[in-house]
């Protein structure tokens, strides 16, 4: 079998969201997505199938701030605005998902975003 480039990505989300499921105890998700341009992030129950929260780098807030959505500085600011937005619904404890990507550059820098705004995982 031919593993193609999707493949290798498809097999790499599925092996972190495994890792996962094991240690969630109840607790949301945040899931992490970056593009070229842009860099995503939500909270997700999974038990209710639900997303709770949700900041990018196209949000109006964002788009206003900063002038690209690929910088580290950009990540992180989307990191504190989705931990502003989690702890206003009393979401406090969640499972960081990196989803395929490595943790380093922007997805690190939103992680410490997160953590900075008031997020513990």
């Amino acid at each position: 079998m031919t593993r193609t480039r999707q493949n290798k990505s498809q097999s790499r989300k599925n092996r972190t969201r495994l890792q996962i499921r094991r240690r969630t105890n109840g607790r949301p998700r945040l899931s992490v997505h970056r593009s070229g341009k842009h860099i995503y992030a939500q909270i997700i129950d999974d038990g209710e199938g639900k997303t709770l929260v949700a900041a990018s780098s196209v949000d109006q807030i964002m788009r206003k701030q900063n002038s690209t959505g690929a910088s580290v500085d950009t990540a992180s600011e989307v990191g504190k605005l989705i931990a502003e937005r989690a702890v206003a619904l009393g979401v406090i404890e969640v499972v960081f998902d990196r989803g395929e990507f490595r943790y380093h550059g922007r997805v690190k820098a939103l992680a410490e975003g997160a953590r900075e705004g008031g997020l513990s995982f």
